[in-house]
């Protein structure tokens, strides 16, 4: 099926065109999520949510980039909308400990297995994954985009709606802040 084929299919609220985009970028959707929440639950919703939304808006798609793009800057949107959710609830907790209004509990960051990390190589990805989870959003973004989901520049860029340089600087500063945070956790 061409872009073009499915684009008209959702559009036209086609169970066959769903199905399809459902099938071919499923794991990929997911893994980004996963890459991004870090926790297979949470990922596991959220990607659902990002197909719901691709189905309801599909008719604001503009064709200005590729289907994938568009399909990943839900993803990434949805992951970081839901991160900042996390954060705000977790302040809330802290102020309730410290009795103070607001609500909710603190939550920590779960161990979670992401799907490309081979059996050997669990302990040296927890710790890796705990460092990108410390990055700012936007270098979090960019890391797993380029380095996980293996995105060039130019897609990253696109999805993330930044310039390549800013790709490029966005992944060094993540890389110099990796370093640091992986130094102080050895």
């Amino acid at each position: 099926m061409t872009e073009q084929e499915l684009i008209r299919g959702l559009r036209a609220y086609e169970e066959e065109s769903f199905r399809w985009l459902v099938e071919n970028y499923q794991a990929p959707v997911y893994n980004t999520v996963l890459g991004i929440v870090q926790s297979d639950s949470d990922a596991e919703d959220i990607a659902q949510e990002v197909f719901i939304q691709v189905f309801r808006s599909i008719d604001q798609f503009k064709g200005e980039s590729k289907l994938s793009t568009w399909v990943y800057r839900i993803a990434t949107t949805k992951s970081l909308d839901f991160l900042r959710s996390k954060k705000s609830k977790k302040r809330f907790a802290f102020l309730h400990r410290l009795g103070l209004p607001g609500e909710g509990r603190e939550v920590d960051i779960p161990e979670f297995h992401h799907p490309g990390v081979a059996a050997e190589q669990k302990e040296t990805a927890a710790l890796l994954f705990r460092a990108i989870a410390k990055l700012p959003d936007n270098q979090k973004t960019a890391f797993i985009l380029t380095r996980l989901e293996q995105l060039s520049h130019a897609e990253t860029s696109n999805i993330m709606k930044i310039t390549i340089p800013a790709v490029e600087s966005l992944l060094h500063r993540a890389r110099l802040n990796l370093k640091k945070i992986l130094k102080m956790e050895l």
